[in-house]
């Protein structure tokens, strides 16, 4: 068998197992797998002592391209994303300017990232009460699904969803085939507790992390399961940061509803006592919450309640994160080129988390959700040839010099994780390479199975 390249004597990871063996490229794609291949080919890679994983699949992040790209932007964004062993990213609508309401909105982004991603992009849509009527074309076009805020998004331009806006995007949605994402905080809860604490002249980050509670998500989310229930809408609820809101969404998933819910790093690994500590790098919402609260967490995801993690990488300019009011610092936590590291470190490590599971978690399952499988997700013959090789015996030190962000900020900074992403590869092409980004952009527009 010919091939052009072939990586020999790795220790392969799939969703299932793992087993030392080689794998086989040719024309982007997986050609073979298996103990001992007996390829020739143009190129071969010894990685005896190295782990070889399906490229991780981001399907929340916030490289707001085109119009905010000075707060990151697709080039540096997909780079970092590289840096970490991903291969496709899925970029949320509302940081862009003006927002992805609508196909000429969609179509401009897609033609930016052609142009800077060094990885393969996939887009949400938005779904605001004012744009439902370009669902259904968004639908056709290829949006991945819609984004919707049941709080406040901070975006002037990209409006919260009252219950009957997002009960009609549903019914859309359900029509067209496509998923429903929601950003699950109560309006009326965050916003009495916010205005409450800025009456009375309580700015700081203790007060902020009290006006956004576990309450405040638990309402919306059940608010939102309902709506799913009602419409047969297929929901899918970002950054869940608590043990009981997945509680909620296991329920519904066992009564039926086409539920699925995403967690974050930033849960897993930080407590309010880091956001007090590190301050303004560590804002988000929902917020970080308490250190028995990461371990309920843990929990859920050890035992296959939680679907997929999403980086919610949401960067700003450094000056956005200066201000004495903690409220009105930007939230968000650049993280997107240390997902798989802090995992292996806080997962692996500490928690004897499995190889495999870490498979699932961050491509297996995103991509069977997301509907992008069996083009991408998996190590199979035929698939996209996309995967990382990592060193999880290298232990590595986050700093600001080797963040491939537009603004080199991070709350990870000075952490030691173990977990070294050695190579990357997009459809074969090796696109970072020992802590080097190598070639040039050649990211595709990746759509969902039938478009």
């Amino acid at each position: 068998m010919d091939c052009d390249l072939l990586i020999q004597n790795a220790t392969i990871v799939t969703e299932t197992k793992s087993f030392l063996g080689e794998v086989a490229v040719a024309n982007e794609k997986i050609v073979a797998i298996g103990p001992d291949l007996n390829a020739k080919s143009r190129e071969t890679i010894n990685a005896q002592g190295l782990h070889l994983f399906s490229a991780i699949i981001d399907a929340h992040v916030h490289f707001n391209e085109p119009g905010r790209e000075s707060w990151e932007g697709l080039a540096t964004g997909s780079q970092a994303l590289a840096a970490g062993g991903g291969t496709l990213f899925f970029d949320m609508p509302l940081n862009s300017d003006p927002p992805v309401l609508n196909v000429e909105r969609l179509h401009e982004k897609a033609k930016v990232a052609t142009q800077k991603s060094y990885t393969d992009f996939a887009f949400w849509g938005g779904l605001v009460p004012g744009n439902l009527d370009h669902l259904e074309a968004l639908a056709d076009e290829g949006v991945i699904g819609f984004k919707a805020f049941m709080s406040d998004s901070g975006i002037a331009e990209f409006s919260r969803v009252d219950l009957a806006s997002l009960k009609k995007g549903m019914q859309i949605a359900s029509r067209s085939g496509k998923i429903v994402a929601v950003h699950a905080e109560s309006e009326t809860m965050t916003a009495a507790l916010t205005q409450r604490a800025l009456a009375e002249k309580r700015f700081t980050i203790r007060d902020y992390l009290n006006s956004r509670p576990i309450a405040s998500e638990l309402e919306a989310i059940q608010k939102a399961i309902e709506l799913a229930a009602e419409t047969g809408c297929a929901l899918h609820v970002v950054h869940v940061s608590c043990a009981e809101g997945i509680a909620l969404i296991t329920s519904a998933k066992q009564k039926g509803v086409n539920v699925s819910c995403e967690t974050c790093p930033h849960y897993l690994v930080l407590t309010e006592e880091d956001v007090e500590k590190l301050g303004a790098i560590a804002k988000c919402a929902p917020p970080v919450r308490s250190r028995e609260e990461k371990e309920k967490l843990w929990n859920e995801l050890k035992n296959d309640r939680i679907d997929i993690i999403g980086s919610d990488h949401s960067p700003c300019p450094p000056e956005m994160k200066q201000k004495d009011n903690f409220f009105q610092v930007w939230g968000g936590i650049s993280g997107v080129q240390h997902t798989f590291s802090l995992l292996t470190e806080e997962g692996m490590t500490q928690r004897h988390v499995l190889p495999e599971q870490l498979t699932r978690w961050l491509s297996t399952q995103v991509a069977d959700r997301f509907q992008i499988f069996p083009q991408k997700g998996r190590l199979n013959v035929g698939s996209d040839a996309d995967f990382f090789i990592a060193d999880l015996n290298a232990i590595e030190e986050v700093t600001a010099k080797k963040l491939f962000y537009r603004h080199p900020q991070s709350p990870y900074i000075g952490r030691q994780l173990r977990g070294k992403v050695v190579r990357t590869f997009l459809r074969g092409h090796c696109i970072f390479q020992d802590g080097k980004m190598v070639g040039n952009p050649i990211g595709k527009w990746v759509k969902p199975v039938g478009l």
